[in-house]
Parts: structure tokens; sequence; C-alpha cells
């Protein structure tokens, strides 16, 4: 099966690369602006917008004569840059189509961060263990050595991405790579998502959440009082701006770093995992918990497990959000008629089930995958069917009499 990903690896420039870099992005971001320019100004006036080809050869002349120092850089760094604003603008166009969020393409400023440069067919001899080499900028050294894919026949270098983040430089490795499906046993698990537990399985296994966010707040705000208390457009501003920004990229890191720890060991261990479709977005409007879903990643988490599952040859279950995983008993299939959520343990009226109200919820969520993958393989039908009163299918369909209802 061939996959298009990613790899991303810090770099280790000098000065002279520093520099060069930093003229590449800035050549990016001009030509962007300029086609986001012309697009706006050709569609006031005959109602079409030229493509990135018309305004890459616009480009090639106005290097000869206006924007000389153009030719300091990898004709990629603007050609690719025109490209993507065909991509922003294609995007615009499908949302305003489907009725939502258009979206329309903004300008980009070097305010908001130094930003980041393409180049297209990098070939596999320009990376290797050590180092890649970028036109006009030459060899880079990698800070983290044999990670990136070097002479490796089933992969396929489409192009990298340079990308600045709080002064720290980025190689991103786009590729087409062949990969066969690893895992063997389809074993199956439920994954409760929550904030003071980050996952918790069906077996009592939890995955601890760092809370960076919450740890770093003390800092935070006294970097964003120094940034406040400094004159704008001092130098003294800029490099509290730095600090700051170094801060909150930590932060990140943390978050980002346990959740791929978190995804990488539920999908060694399972190949079937059942996943609450959580509306994220609907839960960030709760204010009192809004900080802490945030730090916690839930979405992003859900995504990694997702991906990860496809690459090896399983399969993530989504559940319903109205799915009850909370409430029911995993033994009895009783379904409360509400929980408090200072209740840890949960305690079943029926049958005296005891458990971890977490790990309960988790195992309601292994049993509907797994029956919606056997009656996937029976029927193809997605449902779970239980007595009345005692279970949900996988996708509620509310205004029927014949299906249970909670």
């Amino acid at each position: 099966m061939k996959i298009f990903r990613a790899y991303k690896t810090e770099l280790d420039p000098n000065d002279r690369q520093r520099t060069q870099l930093k003229k590449h992005a800035g050549a990016a971001r001009w030509a962007y602006n300029y086609g986001l320019a012309r697009k706006v100004e050709s569609y006031k006036t005959t109602g079409k917008s030229p493509s990135a080809i018309d305004l890459h050869k616009e480009l090639v002349q106005l290097k000869k004569t206006e924007v000389t120092w153009l030719s300091e850089v990898s004709k990629w760094a603007p050609q690719e840059a025109l490209r993507h604003l065909d991509v922003a603008y294609d995007k615009f166009f499908a949302n305003v189509k489907a009725g939502r969020k258009p979206g329309f393409p903004r300008f980009k400023s070097k305010k908001r961060g130094i930003g980041s440069f393409s180049v297209c067919c990098v070939k596999p001899t320009h990376v290797t263990a050590t180092h890649i080499q970028l036109p006009k900028i030459g060899k880079l050294r990698l800070k983290e050595h044999g990670y990136l894919p070097v002479n490796n026949p089933k992969v396929h270098i489409l192009g990298a991405t340079i990308k600045e983040h709080a002064g720290r430089w980025y190689a991103i490795l786009r590729v087409e790579e062949t990969i066969v499906n690893s895992i063997s046993k389809q074993e199956a698990t439920g994954v409760d998502l929550g904030i003071s537990s980050l996952a918790t399985l069906h077996d009592g296994t939890k995955f601890e959440n760092p809370k960076s966010l919450k740890k770093a707040q003390r800092k935070l705000k006294c970097l964003q009082r120094a940034v406040a208390r400094k004159v704008k457009g001092s130098r003294n501003r800029r490099k509290a701006v730095f600090k700051l920004a170094k801060a909150h990229k930590r932060i990140a890191d943390i978050r980002l770093n346990t959740l791929h720890h978190v995804s990488a060991a539920i999908t060694k261990r399972f190949g079937v995992v059942g996943l609450e479709d959580l509306n994220v977005a609907g839960m960030l409007k709760n204010h009192k918990l809004a900080a802490a879903l945030v730090d916690a990643g839930l979405g992003e988490l859900r995504r990694q497990i997702e991906y990860k599952l496809a690459w090896k040859g399983g399969r993530a279950v989504k559940v319903d959000r109205f799915f009850p995983s909370s409430k029911r008993c995993s033994r009895c299939g009783v379904v409360k008629e509400s929980i408090l959520l200072s209740e840890r343990v949960f305690r079943c009226e029926f049958c005296g089930f005891m458990m971890d109200r977490d790990t309960n919820a988790a195992e309601n969520l292994r049993q509907v995958a797994v029956s919606c993958t056997e009656t996937l393989n029976a029927c193809g039908d997605g449902k779970l069917q239980i007595r009345e009163g005692q279970c949900l299918s996988v996708k509620r369909e509310p205004n029927t009499d014949s299906q249970a209802q909670s």
C-alpha cells in the first residue's frame, strides 16, 4: 500500500546558512503576497484570476528589471509559494460551494513569523544520514541523524519544506512510501479520552496528561507582562516576544511528544480501536473546561490514532457522540439516567457491578468496536442491536420508534 507522509527533523545551520534561509522565506512570502494582490486586482477588473504559471512568468520578467534580488534565491521558493496560493484559492471556492466558512487567503506578514518555503523535485541523493542539500543554500546539517529515509527503494521523495519556529529551523520531507500491513492479530480495545487521564484503555491502562500549559502558566504570565512593558517597535520588545515564543513552543513540543507516545503505544498493541466522535468545538464553548481541553489535545490524539492504524492495516471505529459510554454498565448493559462528573467509580444499581468510571467507558467502546467489526464482516451493517434500554447503535438515528432510545 502506498501512502503520502512527511518526515520532520530539526536543522543545525550556521550563520551564513541562516541568512540564506531567511532570504528564501522572505522571497516566498513576497511572491505569495504579490500573487494574491495580482489575483484580487485582476478579478476586480476582468472577473478572472491569473494562474500560478502566469504569475511565475511575470516574476521572471520582474526579476530582470525591478526585483533583481530574487536571483539570489532558488527559483523554487517563489514558484512553490504561487502554487500554494492556487491551492488556497481552490479551497476557498470549494468551501463557498459547500456552504462552509470560506476563509479567503490572507496576506502574509513578517510580524507573524519568518515563515517557510518549499522546494520541489528533491532527489534522494540530496539527502544523507547527516545532511540535506538544498539548491542555492548547500548542505545543511541535521540535528537528528539517521531519521530521514536514505537510499530506501520504498520511499520516493517528492519535495521539502523548510520552516522556522521560535528561532529553530526544521526540514519537512514530503514522500510517497510503500508500506506493508504490520498488524497480524486484530485485537480490539476502547479508548476513553479525558482531561485527568489523557487516555484510558479497556484493560485499565491509563496514560497521564502532562498538562504542559497549566504547569507553565506562571512563567507565561511573567513573560507576557515583560512584553507588555516594552515599547512597541523596540529591540527589547522583539527580544521579549522571542522569549515568549520559545516558551509557547516548549509547551507545544511537550504536548505533541506525549500524544505521539500515547498513539504509538495504542496502535502497536491493538488493531481495532473504538473512539468517541467527540464534538471538541462544542466542548470548547464551556469556558471552565476550554483551557484544559486545548491543553490535552484530544482531537489531535484521535487523528494520530486513526492514521497510524490505517498505516498498519488496522481500523478505528468512530462511536456516535451520543452513545452513553460513561452511563452504561459494561457487564449487563443497563444505562443510568445520569451520572455526576465527580463520580469516578461506576456503580451499577441493577447488577451491583463496580469499576473505574473511565475503564468502564473504555470497555463499552471496545464492545461497540468489536460488534461493529463483526457486523460489518457479516452483513455490512454498522449497528449494534441489543434489547431495549441496554444499548445504543453505533450511529444514532433520531425519531425512529423501532430502535432503542436512551
